[in-house]
């Protein structure tokens, strides 16, 4: 379990999170306002959440997620770090920061680029298959003989390949070029790929494990720690396939060419922007990464919570808030949370006692979705991770607001598997939403929430076809709202999260009981997992 430092101003929160603010009736999601009007909504100052909620939607968010597109389209179908894509989109999100008002400044961090891998099977049959490179791989190129360990394709595809160094033991690996094939499961990924280089092999390639339908396609994710939470870097190629292409793999007689370019240094960026507030020592932050895997666009994950916030920040930019708000738009969150740690690591303890909470916002917008909020309070997970006091609050805040509108919720494990991560093991109180991304739907959610059970809450999760058409315009427009009310709400007052008194909103605030989750979750709802 990973461990955090609790900061010591952090006090115990009291209440639910809209215990200190004064009452006002939300109108629901859907029931009929009188339209603002663009320029009166660029005009005005949006202090109470009737006059914010007026003025954000799904619409304006979705004008940004057209300019990720053509960004995309521009720039070799991505928006991945250390390629041109990214950059154009930095240059985006600033350029309408600046426009918006905001005090915008640029994070830039060390960042390891690696190129395009490339896997091509030889024999028995030919073939080149779509892959990627395991954060924490050696580079190099490789052809040789493919040497299954202890996989299993056959039933219930249980494995533990790879996982202990006697998975191992009897094969030859005496060849020049012995390249390891291991399924998914059960441990870290760093685990199989180091016990294969201790073995005596070249390369490595990882295949799903093929035993749910969540598990069948290219699996592509984080080989640089153990299970033992020790980190590892391999000096040999590791790459990844789906499970159809490791049963092609491990046929007898199988050869394979594996190439994994040599890193080089590309540094990133992080776009910070902050609306100052006359307490400047209590700071709330929100953020999303703006990176897009090398695969596509990535427009749902993750053009969806950083449009949001894009039309959030338009929207507030009048506002004077009594607590600083500080948004964040991340860099490298798919080459293993890199922007985010970097920029909190990088801050005095004095600067990150100033952080009231952080509010994260990945993939809001998944066309299949589900609504999931991170599960604070452990009622739906125990945690993997020490939830930091407040946490809870933040929630609770977010359950409360979905129960006013009559959205049904799920928890969503509160992991760290998100740009949330550091500031948790710094002891800063964490809440954030989700909709579901590789995981696969259920007939009961299907029942709750509508859409297609069977399929993923996100079909196109790191593939090609995470573009413009891959959103569902209704979770972004309730997201959106929930988004914005939270930062709102938290600009006047975060006393119960962290204890620092502030002032009433504007209009006040008066939020139902949660309703409480459904239930209906089974796994992490859809981060992917290092096993």
């Amino acid at each position: 379990m990973k461990s955090s430092a609790t900061l010591s101003r952090r006090a115990k929160a009291v209440g639910v999170a809209t215990a200190t603010i004064a009452a006002l009736a939300l109108v629901p999601t859907g029931a009929a306002f009188a339209a603002p009007g663009a320029q009166s909504c660029d005009n005005r100052n949006n202090n109470t959440i009737a006059k914010l909620l007026e003025c954000v939607d799904a619409d304006g968010a979705r004008e940004h997620l057209e300019a990720f597109q053509q960004i995309a389209d521009e720039n070799g179908g991505n928006r991945a770090a250390g390629l041109p894509g990214y950059e154009a989109s930095v240059d985006y999100v600033v350029d309408t920061l600046e426009a918006a008002g905001w005090n915008v400044s640029i994070d830039t961090f060390d960042f390891e680029f690696t190129g395009p891998s490339e896997l091509e099977q030889l024999t028995p049959v030919q073939a080149i298959y779509e892959t990627g490179s395991f954060t924490g791989s050696g580079s190099g190129e490789v052809t040789g003989n493919v040497i299954p360990v202890d996989i299993n394709l056959e039933g219930d595809r249980a494995s533990d390949s790879g996982c202990e160094a006697a998975d191992f033991t009897g094969l030859d690996w005496s060849g020049d070029n012995d390249i390891a094939l291991v399924q998914r499961g059960t441990c870290n990924f760093g685990d199989k790929a180091f016990f294969a280089e201790q073995a005596g092999a070249e390369a490595v390639i990882i295949f799903n494990q093929g035993n749910t339908p969540d598990r069948e396609g290219l699996i592509v994710a984080d080989a640089s720690s153990r299970t033992d939470g020790t980190t590892v870097k391999h000096t040999i190629p590791v790459v990844g396939a789906s499970f159809q292409q490791g049963v092609a793999l491990a046929a007898e007689g199988s050869t394979a060419r594996i190439f994994v370019p040599a890193p080089e240094q590309r540094p990133q960026k992080n776009v910070i922007a902050e609306l100052p507030g006359k307490n400047d020592d209590n700071v709330v932050m929100a953020g999303a990464h703006l990176d897009s895997v090398q695969a596509g666009p990535g427009i749902n994950d993750n053009g969806s919570g950083s449009a949001a916030l894009l039309e959030i920040a338009e929207n507030l930019s009048k506002l004077k808030p009594q607590n600083t708000i500080r948004l964040a738009w991340w860099g490298a969150e798919e080459e293993g949370l890199l922007g985010s740690a970097a920029y909190v690591n990088e801050l005095s303890q004095a600067e990150k006692d100033r952080i009231a909470l952080y509010l994260n916002f990945d993939m809001v917008a998944s066309p299949n979705y589900i609504f999931m909020i991170y599960d604070g309070d452990e009622s739906g997970f125990e945690a993997p991770v020490v939830v930091p006091e407040g946490s809870v609050q933040i929630e609770d805040l977010f359950e409360s607001y979905f129960t006013s509108v009559g959205e049904p919720y799920d928890d969503a494990e509160f992991s760290g598997r998100s740009d949330y991560e550091a500031f948790i093991l710094n002891g800063i109180p964490a809440g954030g939403l989700f909709t579901g991304a590789e995981v696969v739907k259920t007939a009961e959610q299907e029942a709750i929430w509508g859409g297609e059970a069977g399929q993923q809450y996100d079909p196109c999760y790191h593939l090609v076809c995470d573009t413009i058409d891959n959103i569902s315009m209704e979770a972004l427009d309730v997201n959106i709202d929930a988004i914005a009310l939270a930062i709102l709400a938290y600009s006047y007052s975060t006393e119960s999260v962290n204890g620092v008194p502030g002032k009433n909103i504007p209009g006040g605030l008066s939020l139902p009981a949660p309703a409480g989750p459904e239930g209906t979750v089974g796994s992490d709802g859809g981060h992917t997992h290092d096993n």
